[in-house]
Protein backbone atom coordinates (compact mmCIF):
# COMPACT_ATOMS: atom_id res chain seq x y z
CA UNK A 1 0.00 0.00 0.00
CA UNK A 2 1.50 3.33 -0.98
CA UNK A 3 0.97 6.21 1.91
CA UNK A 4 2.28 9.19 2.92
CA UNK A 5 1.20 8.03 6.60
CA UNK A 6 3.67 5.80 8.12
CA UNK A 7 3.51 6.09 12.03
CA UNK A 8 0.88 3.22 11.95
CA UNK A 9 1.28 -0.20 13.27
CA UNK A 10 -0.34 -2.21 10.77
CA UNK A 11 -1.00 -6.13 12.38
CA UNK A 12 -3.45 -9.04 11.73
CA UNK A 13 -5.52 -11.14 14.06
CA UNK A 14 -7.24 -14.38 12.72
CA UNK A 15 -10.98 -14.66 13.19
CA UNK A 16 -12.65 -17.96 12.10
CA UNK A 17 -9.35 -18.68 10.13
CA UNK A 18 -8.92 -15.99 8.02
CA UNK A 19 -6.59 -13.15 8.46
CA UNK A 20 -7.95 -10.10 9.83
CA UNK A 21 -5.20 -6.49 9.51
CA UNK A 22 -5.92 -3.96 11.32
CA UNK A 23 -4.36 -0.52 12.25
CA UNK A 24 -3.60 0.69 15.81
CA UNK A 25 -1.98 3.81 17.41
CA UNK A 26 -2.05 5.20 20.57
CA UNK A 27 -1.26 4.29 24.03
CA UNK A 28 -3.46 5.67 26.46
CA UNK A 29 -7.61 6.39 26.81
CA UNK A 30 -10.64 5.06 26.05
CA UNK A 31 -10.42 2.13 22.94
CA UNK A 32 -12.13 3.44 20.14
CA UNK A 33 -12.77 1.56 16.93
CA UNK A 34 -12.99 2.34 13.19
CA UNK A 35 -15.30 0.70 10.76
CA UNK A 36 -14.83 1.91 7.24
CA UNK A 37 -17.79 2.02 4.41
CA UNK A 38 -18.00 -0.69 1.61
CA UNK A 39 -14.87 -1.38 -0.62
CA UNK A 40 -12.52 0.90 1.89
CA UNK A 41 -10.21 -0.38 4.50
CA UNK A 42 -8.68 1.15 7.56
CA UNK A 43 -6.69 3.27 5.57
CA UNK A 44 -9.59 5.45 5.02
CA UNK A 45 -9.54 6.44 8.68
CA UNK A 46 -5.41 7.72 7.74
CA UNK A 47 -6.36 11.34 8.84
CA UNK A 48 -8.13 10.51 11.56
CA UNK A 49 -5.89 8.00 13.47
CA UNK A 50 -3.22 10.12 14.61
CA UNK A 51 -5.63 12.82 15.77
CA UNK A 52 -8.00 10.35 17.82
CA UNK A 53 -4.68 8.57 19.47
CA UNK A 54 -3.25 11.61 20.95
CA UNK A 55 -6.20 10.61 24.16
CA UNK A 56 -7.36 6.97 22.89
CA UNK A 57 -5.76 3.72 21.58
CA UNK A 58 -7.10 3.55 18.17
CA UNK A 59 -8.12 0.23 16.44
CA UNK A 60 -9.42 0.87 12.37
CA UNK A 61 -10.04 -2.96 11.43
CA UNK A 62 -10.10 -4.46 7.72
CA UNK A 63 -13.57 -6.09 7.46
CA UNK A 64 -13.91 -9.26 6.33
CA UNK A 65 -13.57 -9.31 2.55
CA UNK A 66 -11.92 -5.46 2.61
CA UNK A 67 -8.42 -3.91 2.45
CA UNK A 68 -6.35 -6.39 3.34
CA UNK A 69 -8.09 -9.23 5.07
CA UNK A 70 -8.72 -12.43 3.62
CA UNK A 71 -11.70 -12.29 0.67
CA UNK A 72 -12.70 -16.08 1.27
CA UNK A 73 -14.92 -17.18 -1.50
CA UNK A 74 -18.88 -16.03 -0.49
CA UNK A 75 -20.95 -19.14 0.43
CA UNK A 76 -18.18 -21.36 1.54
CA UNK A 77 -17.34 -20.88 4.57
CA UNK A 78 -18.67 -17.31 5.47
CA UNK A 79 -21.73 -15.12 3.89
CA UNK A 80 -21.06 -11.42 3.28
CA UNK A 81 -23.46 -10.34 5.74
CA UNK A 82 -23.78 -7.35 7.88
CA UNK A 83 -25.06 -9.38 10.74
CA UNK A 84 -21.02 -11.49 10.08
CA UNK A 85 -19.23 -8.23 10.35
CA UNK A 86 -20.68 -7.08 13.20
CA UNK A 87 -20.11 -9.74 14.71
CA UNK A 88 -16.29 -9.87 13.04
CA UNK A 89 -16.30 -6.23 15.36
CA UNK A 90 -17.57 -7.59 18.81
CA UNK A 91 -15.24 -10.31 18.28
CA UNK A 92 -12.46 -8.03 17.52
CA UNK A 93 -12.74 -5.74 20.72
CA UNK A 94 -13.14 -8.92 23.11
CA UNK A 95 -10.10 -10.84 21.68
CA UNK A 96 -8.00 -7.70 20.76
CA UNK A 97 -9.01 -4.68 22.48
CA UNK A 98 -10.24 -6.26 25.42
CA UNK A 99 -12.00 -3.99 26.98
CA UNK A 100 -15.58 -2.15 25.78
CA UNK A 101 -14.54 0.83 22.86
CA UNK A 102 -16.14 3.56 21.24
CA UNK A 103 -17.37 2.93 17.38
CA UNK A 104 -17.68 4.72 14.94
CA UNK A 105 -18.52 3.82 11.35
CA UNK A 106 -18.63 5.83 7.96
CA UNK A 107 -21.49 4.36 5.95
CA UNK A 108 -22.03 0.81 5.86
CA UNK A 109 -19.32 0.88 8.63
CA UNK A 110 -22.29 2.64 10.56
CA UNK A 111 -24.96 -0.43 10.41
CA UNK A 112 -21.67 -3.02 11.23
CA UNK A 113 -20.97 -1.02 13.92
CA UNK A 114 -24.74 -0.93 15.49
CA UNK A 115 -25.06 -4.15 14.89
CA UNK A 116 -21.86 -5.11 17.15
CA UNK A 117 -23.14 -3.15 19.74
CA UNK A 118 -26.79 -4.22 19.48
CA UNK A 119 -25.62 -8.12 19.01
CA UNK A 120 -22.97 -7.18 21.98
CA UNK A 121 -23.92 -4.50 24.35
CA UNK A 122 -21.16 -5.14 26.56
CA UNK A 123 -18.68 -4.67 24.26
CA UNK A 124 -20.11 -1.09 22.73
CA UNK A 125 -19.48 2.20 24.77
CA UNK A 126 -21.15 4.79 22.27
CA UNK A 127 -21.81 4.71 18.69
CA UNK A 128 -20.52 7.73 16.23
CA UNK A 129 -22.36 7.48 12.65
CA UNK A 130 -20.89 9.07 9.81
CA UNK A 131 -23.34 9.81 6.93
CA UNK A 132 -24.67 6.23 7.79
CA UNK A 133 -25.98 3.89 4.87
CA UNK A 134 -29.73 4.31 4.32
CA UNK A 135 -29.66 0.99 2.41
CA UNK A 136 -31.93 2.15 0.24
CA UNK A 137 -31.94 -0.63 -2.45
CA UNK A 138 -32.87 -2.98 0.69
CA UNK A 139 -36.11 -4.84 -0.43
CA UNK A 140 -38.22 -3.15 2.30
CA UNK A 141 -37.23 0.46 0.83
CA UNK A 142 -37.60 0.21 -2.43
CA UNK A 143 -41.54 1.11 -2.82
CA UNK A 144 -40.06 4.22 -1.72
CA UNK A 145 -37.56 4.95 -4.67
CA UNK A 146 -38.57 6.13 -7.93
CA UNK A 147 -39.80 3.42 -10.32
CA UNK A 148 -36.66 3.37 -12.16
CA UNK A 149 -34.55 2.80 -9.57
CA UNK A 150 -37.12 0.32 -8.06
CA UNK A 151 -37.51 -1.54 -11.29
CA UNK A 152 -33.56 -1.07 -12.22
CA UNK A 153 -31.59 -2.21 -9.20
CA UNK A 154 -33.06 -5.71 -9.03
CA UNK A 155 -32.45 -6.30 -12.88
CA UNK A 156 -28.59 -5.49 -12.40
CA UNK A 157 -28.75 -7.68 -9.45
CA UNK A 158 -29.34 -10.33 -11.74
CA UNK A 159 -27.26 -9.61 -14.82
CA UNK A 160 -24.09 -8.91 -12.10
CA UNK A 161 -24.85 -13.01 -11.34
CA UNK A 162 -23.53 -13.74 -14.26
CA UNK A 163 -20.42 -14.47 -13.37
CA UNK A 164 -18.64 -13.03 -16.84
CA UNK A 165 -20.60 -10.40 -16.47
CA UNK A 166 -20.11 -9.41 -12.73
CA UNK A 167 -16.34 -10.21 -13.40
CA UNK A 168 -16.32 -8.04 -16.58
CA UNK A 169 -18.28 -5.25 -14.36
CA UNK A 170 -16.16 -4.58 -11.43
CA UNK A 171 -12.99 -4.70 -13.51
CA UNK A 172 -14.44 -1.59 -15.10
CA UNK A 173 -15.37 -0.30 -11.77
CA UNK A 174 -11.94 -1.31 -10.41
CA UNK A 175 -9.98 0.92 -12.60
CA UNK A 176 -8.33 3.98 -11.03
CA UNK A 177 -9.98 6.40 -13.41
CA UNK A 178 -13.53 5.20 -12.46
CA UNK A 179 -12.87 4.90 -8.96
CA UNK A 180 -12.42 9.00 -9.16
CA UNK A 181 -15.18 9.67 -11.06
CA UNK A 182 -17.34 7.91 -8.57
CA UNK A 183 -14.67 9.52 -5.93
CA UNK A 184 -15.40 13.31 -7.28
CA UNK A 185 -19.28 12.49 -7.03
CA UNK A 186 -18.57 11.15 -3.45
CA UNK A 187 -16.80 14.14 -2.22
CA UNK A 188 -17.46 17.96 -2.56
CA UNK A 189 -14.00 18.79 -2.48
CA UNK A 190 -12.14 17.61 -5.62
CA UNK A 191 -8.76 18.37 -4.18
CA UNK A 192 -8.96 15.76 -1.60
CA UNK A 193 -9.76 13.00 -4.27
CA UNK A 194 -5.97 12.44 -4.06
CA UNK A 195 -3.78 9.49 -5.79
CA UNK A 196 -3.14 8.33 -2.69
CA UNK A 197 -7.11 7.76 -1.73
CA UNK A 198 -7.35 6.39 -5.17
CA UNK A 199 -4.74 3.51 -4.56
CA UNK A 200 -6.34 2.81 -0.60
CA UNK A 201 -9.74 2.19 -2.88
CA UNK A 202 -8.03 0.09 -5.80
CA UNK A 203 -4.89 -1.64 -4.68
CA UNK A 204 -7.39 -4.10 -2.95
CA UNK A 205 -9.37 -4.77 -5.51
CA UNK A 206 -6.54 -7.31 -7.35
CA UNK A 207 -6.66 -9.42 -4.73
CA UNK A 208 -7.64 -13.15 -5.63
CA UNK A 209 -11.64 -12.98 -4.42
CA UNK A 210 -12.25 -9.18 -4.55
CA UNK A 211 -13.89 -9.81 -7.23
CA UNK A 212 -16.42 -12.23 -5.61
CA UNK A 213 -16.81 -10.45 -2.11
CA UNK A 214 -17.99 -7.10 -4.60
CA UNK A 215 -21.03 -9.01 -6.33
CA UNK A 216 -22.07 -10.79 -3.07
CA UNK A 217 -22.23 -7.26 -1.72
CA UNK A 218 -24.30 -5.79 -4.38
CA UNK A 219 -26.90 -8.69 -4.42
CA UNK A 220 -27.57 -7.71 -0.87
CA UNK A 221 -30.96 -7.18 -0.38
CA UNK A 222 -31.85 -7.95 3.26
CA UNK A 223 -30.16 -7.79 6.47
CA UNK A 224 -30.66 -4.85 8.95
CA UNK A 225 -31.86 -1.27 8.56
CA UNK A 226 -30.65 1.85 10.53
CA UNK A 227 -33.90 2.19 11.62
CA UNK A 228 -33.96 -1.37 12.97
CA UNK A 229 -30.85 -1.18 15.45
CA UNK A 230 -31.29 2.09 16.38
CA UNK A 231 -34.12 1.47 18.72
CA UNK A 232 -32.40 -1.68 19.79
CA UNK A 233 -29.32 0.56 20.87
CA UNK A 234 -28.18 0.49 24.16
CA UNK A 235 -25.24 2.94 24.23
CA UNK A 236 -25.26 6.66 23.28
CA UNK A 237 -24.97 7.61 19.85
CA UNK A 238 -24.15 10.72 17.63
CA UNK A 239 -24.58 11.31 13.89
CA UNK A 240 -22.41 13.40 11.89
CA UNK A 241 -23.92 13.98 8.36
CA UNK A 242 -22.28 15.71 5.29
CA UNK A 243 -24.96 18.30 3.58
CA UNK A 244 -24.28 17.38 0.14
CA UNK A 245 -23.66 13.61 0.14
CA UNK A 246 -25.15 12.92 -3.22
CA UNK A 247 -25.95 8.98 -2.30
CA UNK A 248 -27.75 9.21 0.94
CA UNK A 249 -29.80 12.31 1.09
CA UNK A 250 -29.42 14.57 4.37
CA UNK A 251 -33.21 14.86 5.11
CA UNK A 252 -33.68 11.17 5.18
CA UNK A 253 -30.45 11.48 7.79
CA UNK A 254 -31.80 13.94 10.19
CA UNK A 255 -34.67 11.57 10.50
CA UNK A 256 -32.97 9.03 12.02
CA UNK A 257 -32.22 11.70 14.88
CA UNK A 258 -35.57 11.15 16.42
CA UNK A 259 -34.46 7.45 18.24
CA UNK A 260 -33.67 8.31 21.92
CA UNK A 261 -30.69 6.75 21.70
CA UNK A 262 -29.09 9.64 19.61
CA UNK A 263 -28.29 12.11 21.53
CA UNK A 264 -27.04 14.45 18.60
CA UNK A 265 -27.16 14.86 14.44
CA UNK A 266 -24.47 17.05 13.55
CA UNK A 267 -24.72 18.07 9.94
CA UNK A 268 -21.51 19.41 8.47
CA UNK A 269 -22.42 22.09 5.57
CA UNK A 270 -21.11 21.24 2.39
CA UNK A 271 -19.29 18.01 3.03
CA UNK A 272 -19.97 14.81 0.84
CA UNK A 273 -20.54 10.70 1.82
CA UNK A 274 -16.83 10.42 3.18
CA UNK A 275 -16.52 13.41 5.84
CA UNK A 276 -13.76 12.01 8.04
CA UNK A 277 -11.63 11.76 4.97
CA UNK A 278 -13.10 14.96 2.80
CA UNK A 279 -12.69 17.23 6.06
CA UNK A 280 -11.13 15.60 9.54
CA UNK A 281 -10.82 18.99 10.72
CA UNK A 282 -14.19 18.92 11.38
CA UNK A 283 -14.81 15.57 11.90
CA UNK A 284 -11.53 15.09 14.41
CA UNK A 285 -12.79 17.76 17.15
CA UNK A 286 -16.48 16.34 17.38
CA UNK A 287 -15.02 13.03 17.82
CA UNK A 288 -12.65 13.95 20.23
CA UNK A 289 -15.46 15.91 22.54
CA UNK A 290 -17.77 13.00 22.45
CA UNK A 291 -15.57 10.19 23.26
CA UNK A 292 -14.34 12.93 26.67
CA UNK A 293 -18.19 13.98 27.44
CA UNK A 294 -18.91 10.21 27.00
CA UNK A 295 -15.95 9.06 28.71
CA UNK A 296 -16.29 11.51 32.16
CA UNK A 297 -20.16 10.11 32.36
CA UNK A 298 -18.90 6.74 32.54
CA UNK A 299 -16.56 7.47 35.13
CA UNK A 300 -19.09 9.36 36.92
CA UNK A 301 -21.44 6.64 36.72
Amino acid sequence: MKTSTTAFTAKTWTWQGFSICYQTQGTTGPAVILVHGFGASGWHWRKNIPVLAQTCRVYAIDLLGFGASAKPQPGEKIAYTLEMWGQQVADFCREVVGEPAFLVGNSIGCIVAMQAAVSSPDIALGVALINCSLRLLHDRKRATLPWTRRVGAPILQRVLSIKPIGQFFFNQVAKPKTVRKILLQAYINAETVTDELVDILTAPAKDPGAVAVFLAFTSYSTGPLPEDLLPLLTCPAIILWGTADPWEPVNLGRELANYPAVQKFIPLEGVGHCPQDEAPELVNPILQDWIEERSQVLKSN
